[in-house]
């Protein structure tokens, strides 16, 4: 079944707009976020009465409170399923999930994965600011191991997750990355997400000033972001760096970081992305890329055709209907796939 958006009069980020206080901290990267959702929804053409944004419980999960579409604020963790009831059932609405690596990754985890394994055509905003914010620092399903928190004095002794890898691994269609401090790379991404058929997963790198200020320093510093973030766009080749002379490219059936005009290598040495590439060899190895050995990958990652659960089940549905014996109720009880009980 295909999505009917109905043409309508387009709408500007001012129709977005609510008149109450957003109550995040200073200098959270969720007021980028927000700024940056507001001026893509209108460009995506979809009416403002069928935009749906869910959220779970956490820093993130306030999203819904400071946008003018309708919303639903659920429980801990239960974001995904609530979200895929709603596009299930109406599927022409727009619905978007907006979570942070607590919410998603631990209590909500299961219900993660396997809304991206059903490929449910839903977006999802991931704010991965490695701490639960919400409940005062304590460390998360994303803290690097040996992290000092609230709950680890002596460092973190777990394994992170990375967002990535959960996505690859549920055999996600579309896995995207950006950060909080660059608008323009989040407006690429989160107007790709919008247009993806399937679940989109939008991991973003956001700073939480209170309890993980800088966390991601390494990857989004000023002085640094250049060399270690590599941008990645569908049919261009892998370049990063302040002069844009470094590159990826493959040897030996690894990936590798080199320098354009060294050892004789040219731009044309360099691995084109393909984000359509069924085969999720590459996208894996661009979402495990960390520093200092490779650069972050940005942008993005994986987006696939597929077919979307929704239709699927609409069209399962359908044909039932057309075909079943069952027409009432009173079909059913006289259908003999009943117990009869006799006292």
């Amino acid at each position: 079944m295909a999505q009917n958006f109905e043409p309508v009069a387009l709408s500007t980020k001012e129709d977005y707009k609510l008149d109450g206080p957003v109550k995040w901290c200073a200098g959270c990267g969720g007021h980028a976020v927000l700024a940056t959702v507001k001026n893509v929804l209108p460009e995506t053409g979809i009416d403002k009465d069928k935009v749906v944004f869910v959220s779970g419980i956490g820093c993130s999960s306030r999203f819904p409170y400071y946008i003018n579409t309708y919303g639903f604020h659920g429980m801990h963790g239960r974001a995904n399923p609530v979200a895929s009831g709603i596009k299930v059932s109406n599927p022409n609405l727009s619905v978007w999930i907006v979570t942070g690596d607590g919410d998603s990754m631990a209590i909500g985890g299961n219900h993660f994965i396997h809304m991206i394994r059903r490929n449910i055509n839903v977006n999802v905003l991931l704010f991965n600011n490695k701490i639960y914010g919400l409940t005062k620092g304590q460390y998360s399903p994303t803290t690097p191991k040996g992290s000092v928190t609230k709950t680890s004095p002596d460092g973190t002794i777990e394994n992170a997750f990375k967002p990535g890898e959960l996505t690859m691994g549920a055999q996600g269609t579309f896995f995207a990355r950006t950060v909080d401090s660059d608008p323009k790379m989040m407006r690429k991404v989160f107007k790709a997400a919008a247009e993806h058929k399937g679940t989109s997963v939008v991991e973003i790198l956001l700073n939480c000033v209170i309890f993980a200020n800088q966390v991601h320093n390494d990857i989004t510093g000023k002085d640094v972001r250049d060399d270690h973030q590599i941008f990645l766009e569908h049919g261009k080749p892998m370049i990063f760096g302040k002069e844009r002379k470094k590159g990826l490219m493959m040897k030996c059936n690894k990936m590798e970081v080199v320098t354009i005009g060294e050892n004789g290598v040219t731009e044309d040495d360099l691995i084109v992305h393909n984000t359509k590439d069924p085969d999720d060899t590459n996208h894996y190895r661009l979402v495990r890329m960390e520093l200092p050995e490779f650069p972050v990958a940005m942008g993005v990652i994986r987006a696939i055709d597929s077919s979307v659960y929704e239709s699927e089940m609409y069209d399962q549905v359908q044909h039932a209907r057309r075909t079943t014996k069952i027409k009432s109720m009173d079909d059913l009880l006289q259908s003999g796939n009943v117990f009869e009980s006799k006292g």
